[in-house]
């Protein structure tokens, strides 16, 4: 859980005011740029609610992608708390949408408060012993490859099997020449587009502005929330699936999916580590159906700067909770397809392996056939996990179904 005071410290100085996104843009500011340190509060304001306004414009404009009918919100739909709208484990991407990655897309919901990556991540004092080194922590997408939202922005618009833009030049020749061209033009100065790199950052500013936006992202209106405040009771199967959630000899989530409040902020339902899980392979990912492809997460392939770290092979961040109701697919590969069977997993991968892993030829269970055997050992072994296979779960069926039932209380828009 990261205090708000940490949160506010990530912000660059412009982007600490509170914003409000339906604010008109400013015409003009009545302060040239650059401005002193503080800046002008008033101006500020306005600055921020124009740059959210951009960023939401950009969002939803399908314009940005290669083939003109992919934008940010097609693979992170507000709908299903900025996570795609299918069950589909990888989306449709490219120039002609015609290809598709190797990992689930991750929600957007609440990962505004995400640290930037550290290997050897140390708690505040308000959320545990600041002596422990609690490993891998932070950053944007699975491996925390992107230290800021703007930086993992940059990742879709270029990537060939998403948006598939050649390279940041054709994306601002594209803007130049569109809608949004005026508004960059007021906020960033009338000769943007004459400097690429500029133009490219500008737009990149604008998206991570708009995911910073409270009321879109982070609006804390659940019904746990609620609870919090003392506004709602839970009903028996909620609070029971609380309890299960936070017990550590039972669901013993709340782990890494930290449930408290602490004392200035909300819970986030996420510790940000990486963890390795050893969940089944998807061979609905077309790279999977390579026997010899494996996706190890902090280690490779797509982040490259940890390959020589045996100990983080198939380790991914553990995502917010939050919403988490509203997603149709599950995990970094959308292996599992429902809310109840994500839990139960836990609950069942080793005393019933059989329910979740292939048998090979031989008549065994291919336990962990998505993670090569020499990284094993680095699979999470804690509650719910454990227990040799025919052994009772930690989480009995009716006890899945009451922690299911407390993650539903999760979702955002509920109104007491």
């Amino acid at each position: 859980m990261i205090p708000l005071r940490f949160l506010c410290a990530l912000l660059p100085p412009l982007l600490a005011a509170p914003a409000t996104a339906q604010a008109p843009r400013p015409a003009a500011t009545r302060v040239a740029l650059p401005w002193p340190d503080p800046p002008p509060v008033a101006e500020s304001r306005a600055r921020v609610a124009a740059i959210t306004a951009l960023g939401r414009d950009l969002f939803f404009d399908p314009a940005l992608s290669a083939s003109g009918r992919e934008a940010c919100a097609t693979c992170h739909d507000p709908r299903f708390g900025f996570s795609p709208s299918n069950a589909d484990p990888v989306q449709p991407g490219g120039a002609t949408l015609e290809q598709v990655g190797t990992r689930a897309v991750p929600s957007l919901s609440y990962a505004q408060f995400s640290p930037a990556f550290n290997e050897h991540y140390y708690e505040s004092d308000e959320d545990g012993d600041g002596s422990v080194d609690a490993g891998p922590t932070g950053g944007f997408t699975w491996d925390g490859r992107a230290s800021r939202a703007r930086d993992q922005a940059r990742l879709p618009l270029l990537a060939a099997n998403e948006m598939a833009n050649a390279s940041p030049a054709a994306v601002v020749t594209r803007l130049a020449a569109g809608p949004h061209a005026a508004a960059l033009r007021a906020l960033y100065g009338q000769d943007v587009f004459t400097d690429t790199t500029r133009a490219f950052d500008a737009v990149l500013e604008a998206l991570e502005v708009f995911q910073q936006d409270p009321a879109t992202f982070a609006p804390f209106t659940s019904k746990y929330d609620a609870w919090l405040r003392g506004q709602v009771q839970l009903t028996a199967a909620e609070d029971r699936g609380r309890q299960l959630f936070e017990d550590p000899d039972k669901g013993n989530c709340a782990q890494c999916h930290k449930s408290r409040p602490a004392a200035d902020s909300l819970p986030l339902f996420t510790d940000f580590g990486l963890v390795a899980l050893g969940v089944p392979r998807n061979t609905a990912i077309p790279a999977n159906r390579d026997p010899g492809y494996f996706d190890l997460g902090l280690c490779g392939p797509e982040r490259r700067d940890l390959a020589d770290h045996a100990e983080y092979c198939g380790l991914f961040k553990t995502p917010s909770l939050r919403n988490v109701a509203l997603r149709k697919s599950f995990f970094h590969n959308g292996v599992i397809h429902s809310l109840h069977d994500a839990v139960a997993f836990y609950a069942e991968r080793d005393v019933a392996p059989q329910r979740w892993y292939p048998t090979g030829p031989d008549g065994k269970v291919r336990k962990f056939d998505d993670l090569p055997a020499q990284y094993w050992e680095n699979v999470n072994e804690d509650p719910p996990f454990g227990g040799a296979p025919g052994d009772a779960p930690h989480l009995s069926p009716a006890e899945v179904d009451d922690v299911v039932a407390f993650l539903q209380t999760l979702t955002d828009g509920y109104k007491p």
